[in-house]
């Protein structure tokens, strides 16, 4: 500050990541965005939140403080989906756990509010776009209040905020009140009650949930709310009642949608009542379209939080403005030599799109970032790239990724705008791919070619998620892939083999799989090259059975896939899959007490075993396998042959519990027995 001769910055952003000045951390975007407006951006990284101290060290912010837990939410970055804590920290010098406080938001929120009580508050990024309404927490077992409810925040920025962002910032410059800024989209922040003028609908008279009632016979000769259990004695009071016999249709003028606000149950009833926590999940969910969206409102005792509909996607000239700032493409220099494992794995990799109309419902990308895909122009990653390979230290010729949170989705997007601004679907690519959906690749196969045909440039890998389903519509563009930018390995997430369990989570049958899989080794066998496929599978999603667990396993020996990871389902907050989990009614339906009940593996025991099938070839994991084979009535599979699942021996040291094992109880057998070497692909 005092070199740039500042005396105070307009905006301070608080984050709970360390400062690494490149797109792909928030702060840094966000704190490039502002400076490009005009304004004087500090960023404190990282602070000590056990006093307010560190939180006045940048001095009084003139327009307001942003806080962010960082490009991760707080809990997911601290705990594993068992909840238990985790050894390191990718976001911290050096991978150190425990620099950020569970539920940054809120702790660094009230730390801001202890050091300057009068400085307006801004949240967002992850964590707060995640908890914009009540949601299920799955670390403490319980629905929680709206983030703004908490921590007190003037507005919530959700989604892809910068043009929410900017037009906050430049308001507030002008002098405008925070309190008052109602008009914004992307944001949220708590209102007494709807204004006037704006028509409000219930969701519960758009998507009913709960006990219907039985209909009225239109041929009864009682008067019809006596069928229903009503008092005709009320209506007969009243001086314009009619007949009771006659029905009477009343037509509602057209209203500007717009103008109307979705009421959703407040946040006491989907506390109490998880089929309607469901209901309104699905409710946040079909109102999700920028195109189409309303305005939704949650009464959260005796004020209401108010979400104004989502941002209007950046355009592929405001995506390359935002990318084209002039970052550092390094970590704060305070770090020193430090290692910092988030920047180690993106720092050769370029962001070119973002949005996904995957709709998995494990996912919160579609929650966060929408499913309309922005994309950046040829001529802005190429810059990246070049710069990348002028400036960033360490760079040997290979680009590790060009994707975002799918390899495959860069330009696709409906063919109709029309149709685009009017869908309310929850996927186009489930359960088929939509027919009014640009599946062309031919602008990602220009891409590469010219990408790794620059000087300097030996080899671009592709790293993010692969759509396969997607890919396979293009023969073309999956032989550019595999023959020029798969590095021996290439990773999908077929997620599991059975359709019971596919259908919960959105995601493509295996056939998709099968005709990829043929596709990767015809044309890895006409390269001359030898590559394998490494898929991911989720152990206990909503809607798994411990039969389509048991015969993931099978197909995964009949594949020869041993695998070392295994993904355990982390209910994380506003996915559908979350929903799922904590109702057990599936919202991808309408949803009522009656309608279809999920199977849910809650219990720690079941998680465990359902990933115990997955690693069915470690030994630690058969005696819990034999178990429940036996009680499955599949003892048949213990054996010693090849057949067989498990073997009927177990060999010394093996099968103990972790902890036992961690503690150096166990001892290596005897007999020489060599525990298997766990393989990622087929064949080998």
């Amino acid at each position: 500050m005092d070199e740039l001769g500042w005396d105070s910055c307009d905006v301070i952003l608080v984050t709970g990541d360390a400062y690494i000045d490149h797109p792909s951390f928030g702060m840094a975007l966000v704190g490039r965005l502002l400076e490009a407006q005009g304004f004087r951006v500090g960023i404190i990284s990282q602070p000590d939140w056990q006093s307010a101290d560190p939180f006045r060290q940048l001095g009084r912010p003139n327009l307001y403080f942003g806080v962010t837990a960082g490009n991760m939410d707080s809990l997911v970055n601290r705990y594993t989906a068992d909840r238990k804590i985790r050894s390191d920290d990718a976001y911290t010098p050096e991978g150190i756990a425990g620099k950020r406080p569970d539920r940054a938001v809120l702790v660094y929120s009230q730390r801001c509010k202890e050091a300057y009580p009068d400085v307006p508050l801004v949240i967002g990024s992850i964590e707060a776009s995640l908890r914009r309404i009540a949601h299920y927490d799955y670390w403490s077992d319980k629905v929680r209040r709206s983030v703004l409810v908490d921590t007190k925040a003037d507005i919530l920025l959700y989604g892809n905020a910068e043009r929410a962002l900017v037009e906050l910032t430049h308001r507030i410059a002008k002098g405008e009140i925070i309190q008052d800024m109602n008009d914004i989209r992307g944001t949220a922040f708590m209102r007494k009650s709807v204004p006037e003028g704006w028509l409000e609908v219930a969701s519960t008279s758009m998507d009913r949930p709960g006990q219907i009632d039985t209909p009225v016979d239109p041929y009864a000769m009682e008067p019809a709310m006596e069928k229903t259990g009503q008092s005709c004695a009320s209506t007969a009071a009243d001086a314009t009642a009619k007949d009771s016999n006659v029905i009477q249709i009343i037509r509602k003028p057209k209203t500007d949608r717009a103008h109307q606000v979705v009421r959703l149950p407040s946040y006491e009833e989907v506390a109490n009542d998880p089929v309607l926590y469901a209901h309104a999940s699905r409710v946040l969910h079909l109102e999700s379209n920028p195109g189409n969206a309303r305005a939704l409102v949650q009464r959260h005792g005796n004020r209401d939080v108010w979400l104004n509909p989502p941002p209007i996607p950046l355009t592929t000239k405001e995506m390359d403005l935002v990318y084209d700032l002039p970052y550092a493409r390094a970590p704060h220099p305070s770090y020193g030599k430090a290692k910092l494992p988030a920047w180690e794995m993106i720092r050769f990799s370029v962001n070119i799109m973002r949005g996904c109309f995957g709709g998995c419902t494990f996912c919160s990308i579609t929650e966060h970032e929408g499913r309309i895909i922005q994309s950046r122009s040829e001529d802005s990653i190429i810059r990246e790239i070049e710069e990348i390979r002028d400036k960033v230290e360490g760079f040997t010729g290979v680009v590790s990724d060009l994707g975002g949170p799918t390899a495959n989705m860069y330009r696709m997007a409906c063919k109709s705008e029309k149709i685009e601004k009017a869908c309310r679907k929850l996927s186009c690519v489930y359960p088929v791919i939509c027919e009014n959906l640009n599946t062309d690749h031919t602008a990602l196969i220009g891409l590469y070619r010219r990408a790794r045909a620059l000087p300097g440039v030996k080899k671009i890998l592709i790293g993010s998620g692969l759509r396969y389903d997607l890919a396979v519509t293009s023969p073309e563009y999956v032989k550019e892939l595999v023959q020029h930018h798969v590095g021996g390995y290439l990773k999908i997430a077929p997620e599991h083999s059975e359709e019971n369990v596919l259908s919960k989570m959105m995601k493509p049958g295996m056939g998709s799989y099968d005709k990829f899989k043929e596709m990767f080794e015809r044309f890895s066998k006409e390269a001359g090259k030898e590559q394998y496929l490494i898929p991911y599978f989720i152990a206990a999603h909503p809607g798994t059975t411990d039969e389509d667990m048991l015969n993931l396993a099978l197909w995964l020996k009949a594949n020869k896939f041993r695998l070392d990871q295994v993904q355990t389902f982390t209910p994380t907050p506003m996915a559908m899959a979350t929903a799922m989990y904590h109702s057990g009614k599936n919202p991808l339906r309408k949803v009522t007490k009656s309608s279809e009940d999920v199977a849910i593996p809650k219990a720690g025991g079941k998680r465990r075993l359902h990933k115990a099938f997955i690693r069915y070839h470690d030994p630690n994991n058969w005696p819990l396998l034999r178990e429940a084979l036996k009680e499955m009535g599949r003892a048949d599979l213990i054996g010693n042959g090849k057949k067989h699942l498990v073997p009927n021996f177990q060999p010394a040291g093996t099968g103990l519990p972790s902890n036992k094992r961690r503690l150096g109880e166990v001892k290596v057998s005897a007999s020489g027995f060599k525990k298997p070497t766990p393989r990622h692909y087929a064949g080998k």
